[in-house]
């Protein structure tokens, strides 16, 4: 494939990692793995309650732990020494990080651009988050077994830094990659699309069941964290650091604007899709990048959800998060239904909704933007002021999958649910196991289906004291989406005999002798009408995974 005008290759961009220093990548990586500075290893370090806190971007508790650390045994003096430098942003001697790092030293940090001289006698202080980051076995990652442990650096936090981010801040490992992780139905692809990769956690999974991976991002800075990234962990990532155009490509540009006439197996992206107040004559650097896509209101998501297709081969799935606006008097799903083209399987699932209020308090607060008073009382009234240009109630939040058709005609996937309660994670395997039965489900006939109980299900029934029957039926999922069905007393009854040795039609036909038989030509009742109606039901059931094929238990 000929190089794209688009293709990024620089590996010594201003204000970010160098990338074109192999040995010292190299021995970075051999100095990290000796010191075990992993993530069990830094949670055994820290200990429970200090880990905890510092996932909740609390250092104290870990600034502590790790001085306890080195009182009980000075070995732990290299590893708290990093520790405290990149995940703690506390300054560190640069003879300090010479016994801590003696492959690269301190002099070699400077050379990469990870640490900057600090007021002090010979202080060197991070000038990125460089944090451990893996999975264990399929967690995440479904299609390659095996564990995977990596490190990545980004920009350092709100909670590491004084002042307002950088408006082209590159956002490190977050509650929304890790959502976009957890949540993306691993399939291998001969090529697959990170759109909006960030420092590139999204990538590293794709490159373990993806032949060649293009990430994509609108910032020269991101890319080039994202290019350090991916050669610091080369051998991890089963990338040739000489070679690295083999399985990545890396694109500057906007949307879908690097890979114009490409088509991709798998598509993932955790776009910048927050809706932030447009103002007049706006200056692009005036807008954060990791977060801000520069459209006025949801208008990113809605050309990325019309425009995603288009770069999918036949068969091909995207996925992707998500913000959408809900108007007065509407429904939360009426913008995302018609943003989603006919003939598109097109599957929403809204796990959040906020007033604008909220909405405005949580990305006010995410970009330090309340350190200034007044600046944070304009910012907060323009952006209620924008939803009230438009007459937004409540701004949604969640995940959308996408699938072309391997052949044209109507959408076999219209789904457009919301699910506020916990859910399994990682819920990626069970949202492409649910895609299989919708797709089992439109080519066999139901009838002829031997069918069980998940492993999964159980089932409450509920009755008044001293009643005869129960007034409630209620199947429950133990895993995955846990979805709740009530059911009636038939399909009940249908569940309870799904034991595989009768197919769906004979299950039907015993019920509708046994409940519809003293009935039978009186008004009322009518047979075809309660088998139709019944496996119905019964499809749903298969549909969200309470019921499954039989040969899909034997696989």
């Amino acid at each position: 494939m000929p190089e794209s005008p688009y293709e990024f290759t620089a590996g010594n961009t201003p204000e970010a990692p160098r990338s074109d220093q192999p040995e010292l990548l190299a021995a970075l990586a051999a100095d990290l793995r000796r010191l075990d500075y992993t993530p069990d290893g830094v949670a055994r370090f820290l200990g429970p309650a200090a880990s905890a806190a510092l996932d909740r971007d609390q250092t104290i508790p870990a600034l502590l732990a790790a001085d306890r650390a080195v009182r009980q045994d000075e070995a732990n003096k290299a590893l708290a020494a990093v520790v405290r430098l990149w995940l703690l942003a506390e300054p560190q001697a640069a003879e300090t990080l010479d016994a801590a790092l003696p492959g690269i030293r301190a002099e070699g940090l400077l050379t990469l651009g990870l640490v900057e001289p600090v007021p002090g006698p010979g202080l060197l202080a991070a000038k990125v988050d460089l944090r451990p980051y893996g999975w264990h076995g399929t967690a995440g990652d479904n299609a390659a077994g095996g564990g995977t442990e990596l490190w990545v650096a980004s920009d350092l936090a709100a909670h590491q830094q004084e002042g307002v981010l950088r408006h082209d801040h590159v956002l490190g490992i977050g509650h929304a990659s890790t959502t976009l992780v957890q949540t993306t139905a691993r399939r291998r692809a001969e090529r697959a699309l990170d759109l909006g990769t960030g420092c590139g956690i999204q990538t590293f999974h794709l490159l373990q069941h993806c032949r060649h991976v293009t990430a994509t991002d609108i910032s020269e800075r991101a890319l080039a964290f994202t290019r350090f990234n991916i050669l610091l962990n080369a051998q991890a990532l089963s990338v040739d650091p000489a070679r690295l155009a083999d399985r990545v490509s890396l694109r500057l540009g906007s949307l879908l604007d690097p890979v114009e006439g490409e088509e991709f197996g798998l598509v993932v992206s955790n776009p910048p899709f927050v809706i932030t107040p447009r103002s007049a004559g706006e200056d692009a650097a005036g807008q954060f990048t990791y977060r801000d896509g520069g459209l006025p209101g949801d208008e990113i998501v809605a050309a990325l959800v019309a425009g995603l297709p288009h770069v999918l081969t036949p068969g091909g799935t995207a996925q992707l998060l998500g913000n959408w606006e809900v108007i007065k008097g509407t429904s939360w799903q009426e913008r995302p239904q018609s943003w989603a083209g006919p003939g598109v399987d097109a599957w929403f699932i809204q796990r959040e909704q906020v007033g604008p209020e909220q909405y405005a308090e949580t990305w006010l607060r995410d970009a330090s933007e309340g350190r200034d008073r007044q600046h944070y009382r304009e910012a907060y009234a323009a952006y209620l002021a924008d939803f009230e240009s438009r007459n937004v109630e409540g701004i949604g939040f969640g995940m959308v999958w996408l699938r072309r058709p391997v052949e044209p005609g109507p959408a076999r996937i219209s789904r457009f649910e919301e699910i506020t309660y916990p859910i399994e994670q990682p819920i990626g395997p069970h949202l492409g196991a649910a895609v299989e039965r919708i797709d089992w489900l439109a080519v066999h006939a139901l009838e002829d289906a031997h069918l069980l109980v998940a492993d999964d299900v159980t089932e409450e029934r509920h009755q008044r004291p001293g009643a005869e029957h129960p007034g409630v039926i209620l199947l429950r999922q133990g895993a995955g989406l846990r979805r709740t069905n009530l059911l009636s007393t038939e399909l009940a009854g249908f569940v309870s005999a799904c034991d595989g040795d009768l197919t769906a039609g004979q299950i039907a036909g015993a019920l509708e002798a046994l409940l519809g038989g003293g009935m039978a030509g009186e008004e009322g009742f009518d047979a075809g009408s309660f088998r139709t109606g019944l496996l119905t039901e019964v499809a749903n059931l298969v549909r969200d995974g309470f019921l499954i094929p039989a040969a899909e238990q034997g696989a």
